[in-house]
């Protein structure tokens, strides 16, 4: 054999040559569709396994009408909370004999419009997408109308009748406000990457739900103690480091400063910690501090973080599993799963420090 031939991929008819069957029968054994016995079946993996053969993806597709791909479009790869749902997710779909194509958008609705469109063009089975915004969905609307079943992670938008796995964050962040409340802290701020032109206002509808979710339990909690938030605490549009650390730096030097912090999750948390740290402003003797995501890092830093804990994994797992319900009962009632999450109490949470007394 020449070295030509022994570098070509191995095609359907050098499989069924090998195994002495018609190229149909290999077609079908190889595919998993149609009438094929067993002996035939053994006879076809076992030459596929001889000659390394790789099944062309578009081919089988098109005879099954499945790619046995689920598109996986997320808002920020570089968020360890994403890491950890996609490696559930895809784990999962793994053990189903499933491929993941993974899109990453930066919370830009324009690039999720060209993610969603990919994956269509690639013939994706179905899709999780974690939606960048509730205000634009045309693109998902189109997803929908050609057939795919879809699933949101982290996040929902009722109204368009789809699946969603998200966890409680309005209760917990409720929770851990009110305990913070409970420890005498009555000015208590908060900062997230989210995209809001104009900043915080009382009347602001945030497009990001998970986020909206987090900062309604702050206000809701505060409303419930009779506490004013005042907009200058609450810094939104931080997506990027420098950005944190400006906000960082002008919310502590308010004349009426924040006596706790809460950041929307461990990425704008890790900055915040580092300016506060860079100017020797103590956690929790200065301002007590809690964020959203249980990192690795969380419980090694000086003092260990309260954070408010999300099962990821499980969160990527539950999406998997109600996506592959979906494309064998595609009629269902869409679901709304809400997993439980946690409040872990560590040392970075402190009663009002005495040297800064707050307004009755």
């Amino acid at each position: 054999m020449s070295d030509t031939n022994r570098q070509r991929p191995a095609t359907v008819a050098d499989v069924a040559r090998t195994a002495k069957v018609s190229k149909a029968q290999a077609a079908r054994a190889l595919g998993g569709y149609g009438a094929v016995s067993e002996p035939v079946r053994q006879k076809v993996l076992a030459a596929a396994e001889e000659l390394n053969y790789r099944p062309n993806a578009l081919a089988r597709s098109m005879n099954t009408g499945r790619s046995q791909t689920i598109g996986v479009v997320i808002g920020d790869v570089e968020n360890p909370f994403f890491g950890l749902a996609t490696r559930g997710l895809s784990d999962t779909l793994r053990r189903r004999g499933y491929d993941v194509v993974l899109a990453n958008t930066g919370e830009r609705v324009d690039v999720e419009e060209d993610a969603v469109r990919v994956m269509l063009d690639k013939r994706v089975d179905g899709l999780v997408v974690s939606p960048a915004s509730s205000a634009h969905v045309d693109h998902l609307v189109g997803a929908l109308d050609s057939g795919r079943p879809m699933v949101f992670l982290d996040r929902s938008i009722p109204h368009l009748g789809v699946d969603s796995v998200e966890v409680d964050l309005r209760g917990l962040a409720r929770q851990a406000t009110a305990e913070l409340i409970d420890a005498g802290h009555r000015r208590i701020g908060f900062l997230s990457a989210v995209d809001a032109p104009g900043g915080y206002t009382p009347d602001l509808e945030l497009t990001n739900s998970s986020v909206a979710e987090r900062l309604a339990g702050i206000v809701e909690a505060c409303a419930a103690a009779g506490i004013d938030v005042d907009p200058p605490w609450i810094r939104l549009n931080l997506s990027t480091p420098e950005a944190i650390h400006a906000a960082t730096r002008e919310i502590t030097s308010l004349q009426n400063a924040p006596t706790a912090l809460i950041a929307s999750d461990s990425m704008v948390g890790l900055e915040v910690l580092t300016t506060l740290r860079a100017d020797a402003v103590r956690v929790p003797d200065d301002v007590s501090f809690l964020m959203f995501d249980d990192m690795p890092w969380s419980s090694l830093v000086d003092p260990p973080i309260t954070v408010i804990s999300q099962p990821a994994y499980d969160m990527g797992v539950l999406a998997a599993e109600t996506l592959l319900t979906r494309l064998t009962s595609p009629g269902a009632d869409p679901v709304r799963h809400t997993l439980a999450g946690r409040v872990v109490h560590r040392e970075s949470v402190a009663p009002v420090p005495a040297a800064k007394p707050v307004d009755a």
